[in-house]
């Protein structure tokens, strides 16, 4: 392995953001080795990058995204490679070693069925842990999605409402119900206000006689539908 020095220690320094522009494709194929074998032979030969808390949080959010996108397989096995830099961690930890001296050390154990098991249903409860979490994440984007497509039309449709308003609450300054109004305009003059765009509204009045445009405009800014300001 690899010894714990300077490339090492400036490695956990590193910011997360730092470290996936830096490692996430080292890490995605460590995600992808399917044998135990390779695992260990890919550990010993990265391990100081893949055995620091950067790497690990960068499986954990993968496990996720794979569980929510509808990768169930692929998120089990990079479940799986997760948990074996998890259990090598707390193997270091726990011999008050450093994790890059234990890689040996945790996958002899695994060869004896009893480890193997073990590891096997620590696997299993990540595995549930992140299907439950993708679920709820699942909800919760799902909620702030839709409170913000609500903001949006509710902004978007404040004077759409004004129907709702009661009529004496929404007249204009000149004492006409801007909903009638609007209502009584031509259909090119009701398209301009919609679309908010004066220059359609300029061409609607320029399409009819001056008196009939002067008439609909000043309803307008009687009903408070423009103001002359």
């Amino acid at each position: 392995t690899k010894p714990a020095g300077p490339e090492t220690e400036s490695n956990v320094m590193m910011s997360y953001h730092d470290f996936t522009l830096k490692y996430a494709d080292l890490v995605e194929k460590f995600m992808s080795i399917q044998s135990l074998d390779k695992s260990k032979e890919f550990l010993l030969l990265h391990g100081d990058i893949l055995l620091q808390e950067n790497a690990s949080n960068y499986l954990l959010l993968a496990s996720l995204e794979d569980e929510m996108n509808g990768f169930h397989d692929k998120m089990k096995l990079t479940a799986r490679q997760s948990q074996i830099i998890s259990n090598i961690a707390e193997l270091a930890k726990s011999l008050k070693s450093h994790p890059g001296n234990v890689v040996l050390p945790f996958f002899k154990r695994l060869e004896q069925k009893e480890f193997l098991d073990g590891f096997n249903d620590g696997v299993n409860t990540f595995v549930e842990r992140i299907e439950k979490r993708a679920v709820v994440k699942k909800k919760e984007m799902d909620a702030e999605r839709e409170a913000e497509a609500k903001a949006a039309a509710e902004a978007e449709g404040q004077e759409v409402d004004l129907a709702n308003v009661p009529k004496e609450e929404r007249m204009g300054p000149g004492g006409l119900d801007p909903v009638e109004v609007f209502e009584s305009l031509p259909q090119s003059m009701q398209e301009a206000f919609e679309s908010r765009e004066v220059d359609k509204l300029k061409e609607a009045l320029m399409a009819m006689n001056p008196e009939e445009a002067e008439y609909h405009m000043k309803r307008c800014v009687d009903s408070g539908l423009w103001n002359e300001g």
